[in-house]
């Protein structure tokens, strides 16, 4: 892509993505996949995360990663001697770099792109990626985003219910922008399209395995309907400090035969693709790509309705999917009996789901971030 404002005629333009990391996860996946659509636009791209997890998502060719942490060799025993030099190092990746616009994602790393670019003039689109009062949780987090987000060149939410987190400073700086689909997503959803040829009496999850997930209560809403249903099977994939505590409920309540935990996959869609039921029991999200995901391959889809509204926002509650409070394991119980029950039901739900394949298509949103990021530069 050439821009043809004051960085010069012929020059492309050069972006700056800021994370702490692209390990595993919804907000790493959406980071990749906009890395990978830039660059396939011609645009010049540097990575710059914190630290580098263990597993990661691939990178796109073409882009190059800086790493932004001091190493053990620079820290100091003060904390505020670590944030300075902190400070200093990321200030120092920008002015070597001179990207025309920095694209950050996730809570102290969006105050921290704010502060160090300031003074040298390049703006910034801090983007939100989950409930805000858990993003921004404690009140000095939240007093700092109140503060540097009016200095942003945009402030991307995901829901309408994020803005009230928000002063209306910021509110003014605020633009929702969907998630796209990953093209793995973007397929054909009747049976005749399904690997085995039809679904499978299978009731999959896709996420972390942590507190804040809360795979336990799928765990537990299974457990009185096994005997009733023989046939069907419960598979979470993720990983996480859960794992063990999940497995042992699952053991204790004789269910080791009937529920799988496969870990960390490479390819979900090709895993749930052809799964019946789809269940997201998370505390609080912002959009859920997974239930995005599950949607779009046209499964029968129950979620919790939790802050900041991103499943109330893909849900129409007996429409295109099922809403159910959340921790509420007793309304899961009945949600997934009512599908159980009726597989025609959960057929209809799931065909109406997957038009999400239409509204959050990757050549849709991707060219609203575009016009979003080219609008930044030199404004």
């Amino acid at each position: 892509m050439v821009f043809e404002g004051d960085s010069g005629l012929g020059e492309a333009v050069k972006i700056a993505f800021f994370i702490s990391s692209l390990q595993k996860g919804g907000s790493e996946r959406v980071m990749t996949n906009l890395i990978a659509f830039f660059v396939g636009e011609g645009y010049d791209g540097v990575l710059v995360t914190q630290h580098k997890a263990e597993t990661e998502y691939p990178l796109p060719a073409g882009i190059r990663r800086v790493l932004s942490e001091i190493t053990e060799e620079e820290r100091t025993s003060s904390r505020i001697g670590n944030f300075r030099r902190r400070f200093r190092k990321l200030q120092a990746i920008w002015r070597q770099e001179r990207p025309d616009v920095i694209l950050s994602f996730i809570g102290k790393n969006n105050c921290m792109a704010l502060l160090t670019a300031r003074a040298l003039h390049i703006p910034v689109v801090v983007a939100v990626r989950g409930e805000p009062a858990e993003e921004y949780k404690s009140r000095l987090l939240k007093t700092a985003a109140n503060l540097l987000f009016p200095r942003a060149a945009a402030v991307v939410l995901q829901t309408r219910a994020s803005m009230d987190f928000f002063s209306p400073r910021v509110r003014k700086r605020a633009v929702i922008l969907q998630n796209s689909l990953h093209p793995d997503f973007i397929r054909p959803v009747t049976e005749e399209h399904m690997p085995s040829g039809e679904r499978e009496k299978r009731i999959v999850a896709v996420g972390r395995l942590d507190e804040n997930k809360n795979h336990r209560m799928l765990v537990e809403a299974f457990a009185p309907l096994a005997k009733e249903f023989p046939e069907y099977r419960v598979v979470i994939y993720g990983e996480g400090d859960s794992r063990e505590a999940l497995e042992r409920r699952i053991g204790e309540l004789g269910l080791d035969s009937r529920i799988r935990l496969p870990g960390v996959i490479s390819r979900v869609a090709d895993a749930i693709a052809d799964a019946e039921i789809f269940v997201l029991t998370s505390y609080s999200e912002g959009m859920p790509n997974t239930l995005m995901e599950a949607m779009a391959l046209g499964l029968a889809c129950i979620a919790t309705d939790c802050p900041c509204g991103g499943p109330a926002e893909l849900i129409e509650s007996g429409e295109n999917g099922l809403l159910i409070p959340s921790g509420d394991t007793a309304a899961l119980t009945e949600a997934l009996r009512e599908l159980m029950q009726s597989p025609d039901r959960a057929v209809r739900l799931g065909e109406k789901a997957a038009r999400i394949q239409q509204s959050c298509h990757p050549d849709r949103v991707n060219r609203d971030w575009q016009k979003l990021l080219d609008g930044c530069i030199n404004v």
